[in-house]
């Protein structure tokens, strides 16, 4: 056998598979586990809806920056720790790339330890903070004081997945969310309604879930790991944590602005809504369940940026420009086609999506459609900013990634929920939606632009070289 057919039969797929086949093998286990990650706060809010009632799913949705904030320090150290891995494996230098990954767990870890403990000693600040209502506060104590002592496990799960995915597993990264969300549907029908356990049962059947989910991935590392990894590896160096750090920047940001939106909007749905026709609890409940429903369209959104971070990632270290290129056109076609779809089913069929979470009164249906028709109207184009960000991510551009996270949540959303309600009442919280949405696309694309073209430059100056 010649030199020439050695090396290239020892080419990592990610520099040689078609870019097509490369982002269905890896975007389609990365989608479903995002799905299936979002489906523990979307199933636990049906059966909760259904099973409780208005107050039950107002108290998730009052819970539920807890549940960003998980996922803000899983990204953090997530997606840095698998874009540096890809990075230095595009490079050629597998042992720091393996001393990365070990880092990242080992902090995946520890942070889920003590945003616990911090979350069970300031429960009750915490939620008054997120905006909870006299009414709602007995259900999302109960909900949220159960739900922490999963938190190490939800977050190990979800940044644990990431570098499961860029060991080359991203099948079995599936299978990790996917136990976990089955385990968590059939224990929510046995303790709401078997039962009779209430927000309690609906807690505990989360908890049991991300627990199994979290002793899947500590499995894969210890016993069927693709990637070198000693017990030596796991100790956290800071040099890698600051590594990990620049590059998991951009999606923790994301996440914690949602947080900080969510909190706002909380806050600015109960005081307006006060004073409107609906009162304060249906404007929490309606929201809290159509931004579950939206979270179903931004699984699917970020799981394609995620599954194509191995082939931005690989390729850019390894200077193939045009493959890195390639990846992105696609990746935003197929962001735009689901969005279509999504902006099509939240405009036509509003009724029948929030009739899935339980029944309501008149004004309760009629404050859910008027908010799905407005706040969501730029849907069509939503993926662009989340793929973006994770694009400039995987290539080592952490500034670009942290200002297209940045754009739609808090230089464009927060100021405007706060703002606008001050001329026109709480319809000024759905009218700040597809304002700022459209300003973050605009910019996520101008960036993109500019981004590629450099790179075409690059390889077209390199293949004249050549």
């Amino acid at each position: 056998m010649s030199k020439k057919q050695k090396t290239g039969e020892q080419k990592n797929p990610l520099e040689v598979e078609r870019i097509g086949k490369l982002i269905v093998q890896f975007a389609i286990p990365a989608i479903i586990s995002m799905l299936v990650s979002s489906l523990y706060n979307i199933v636990d809010q049906v059966f909760i809806g259904r099973g409780i009632g208005l107050l039950g799913n107002a108290a998730t949705n009052v819970a539920f920056p807890v549940s960003i904030i998980c996922t803000a320090t899983a990204l953090l150290l997530g997606i840095g720790g698998a874009s540096n891995y890809n990075l230095e494996s595009g490079a050629g230098s597998n042992k720091r790339a393996s001393e990365i990954a070990g880092t990242a767990l080992t902090l995946l870890f520890v942070s889920g330890v003590v945003i616990a403990v911090v979350t069970l000693c300031f429960l009750n600040p915490l939620l008054h903070l997120f905006g909870v209502t006299t009414q709602v506060l007995p259900y999302a104590q109960d909900y949220t004081r159960i739900t922490a002592f999963g938190i190490p496990f939800l977050i190990l799960t979800t940044g644990g997945n990431h570098l499961i995915r860029a060991d080359r597993s991203p099948t079995y990264s599936m299978i990790c969310m996917l136990a976990g969300a089955i385990l968590n549907t059939i224990l929510d029908t046995l303790f709401i309604f078997g039962f009779q356990w209430g927000m309690k049962g609906a807690a505990w059947a989360t908890v049991i879930g991300q627990t199994v989910s979290g002793i899947m991935v500590i499995v894969y590392f210890l016993k069927l790991r693709k990637m070198e990894l000693t017990f030596d590896m796991l100790r956290p160096r800071i040099r890698h944590a600051k590594a990990i750090a620049s590059l998991g920047i951009a999606s923790c940001i994301n996440q914690v602005a949602m947080a900080a939106v969510q909190i706002t909007m909380n806050n600015t749905l109960r005081y307006y809504g006060g004073q409107s026709v609906y009162g304060a609890d249906i404007p929490l409940a309606c929201v809290g369940i159509i931004s579950k429903v939206n979270m179903v369209f931004m699984a699917i959104c970020i799981g394609i940026s995620q599954g194509c971070q191995p082939i931005w990632g690989y390729n850019y270290g390894a200077k193939r420009y045009d493959r890195v290129r390639l990846t992105y056109k696609l990746a935003f076609v197929i962001c735009m086609i689901v969005g279509v779809v999504f902006f099509l089913c939240f405009q036509i069929f509003p009724d029948s999506i929030t009739a899935i979470f339980g029944d309501g009164t008149q004004e309760y249906f009629r404050f859910a459609k008027r908010y799905f028709r407005i706040f969501m109207f730029m849907t069509f184009i939503n993926g662009i900013q989340p793929m973006s960000s994770g694009f400039f991510t995987s290539i080592r551009k952490a500034v670009l990634g942290a200002l297209v996270s940045l754009t739609r949540q808090v230089i464009f959303l927060l100021p405007l929920i706060v703002i606008l309600p001050r001329f026109m009442g709480i319809d000024g919280v759905m009218y700040a939606g597809p304002v700022a949405d459209g300003a973050a696309a605009v910019v996520a694309i101008a960036l993109a632009v500019k981004e590629l073209k450099k790179m075409g430059n690059h390889y077209h100056s390199k293949k004249q070289m050549n």
